[in-house]
């Protein structure tokens, strides 16, 4: 009980270290962030971070890889739902505009940080975020199959587009509710919105 109590302890130190450290990154930038100030975020000597993470690296790789993991594996469970391919996709969506509004921190750091990557885990990340928007582009051409894969692969990009837009948003919270708005803007992208009410009757 006791290993199990500190190893959970341990797990969610990490958690606070990693949080604060995207919320640095993303704020100020990979290059303008030092161990001391990840250090002081949350409140212990920067050297004291390595006993969770090798290095500053280290702790960037585990974001941007951990992020498109999650969003992998929110994909496959959708998928796995069994639902047709209209809802799936509007479940996809509704899905990733969630994602996006609660990270905004990873779409600003993935935005500017992607190249500072070590080679072995951009191409990790680029593997993953391809078989991702791979999986969302076989559902929308099942659904619009009169769109040559060009028109298709724009749309896709204007989709994810939309929907990455949240750090930009920010500030319009407390004004209007960013995932509705979001996935309204989303399908219509890939739908139009009198070609999805055409499905939708």
């Amino acid at each position: 009980m006791a290993e199990t109590w500190r190893a959970e302890a341990k797990a969610h130190r990490r958690e606070r270290y990693l949080s604060a450290a995207g919320h640095l990154f993303a704020q100020r930038g990979y290059h303008a962030v030092s161990i001391d100030d990840l250090g002081a975020a949350v409140g212990v000597s920067g050297p004291a971070l390595y006993r969770h993470f090798q290095s500053k690296e280290a702790m960037l790789i585990e974001l941007l890889v951990g992020a498109s993991e999650r969003l992998l594996a929110g994909f496959e469970a959708t998928i796995a739902e069994g639902r047709d391919d209209l809802a799936t996709f509007v479940d996809l969506i509704a899905f990733h505009a969630d994602f996006a509004v609660k990270e905004r921190d990873i779409i600003r750091i993935q935005d500017r940080e992607l190249a500072n990557l070590p080679p072995e885990a951009n191409q990790q990340v680029r593997r993953l975020q391809r078989t991702y928007l791979e999986g969302w582009q076989q559902i929308a051409g099942r659904l619009r199959p009169e769109l040559s894969d060009a028109d298709l692969a724009v749309r896709m990009h204007a989709i994810f587009g939309i929907l990455n837009s949240t750090p930009y948003s920010a500030d319009q919270d407390a004004a209007t509710n960013v995932r509705a708005v979001l996935t309204d803007a989303a399908l219509g992208a890939i739908f139009g919105h009198a070609s999805l009410h055409a499905k939708q009757s």
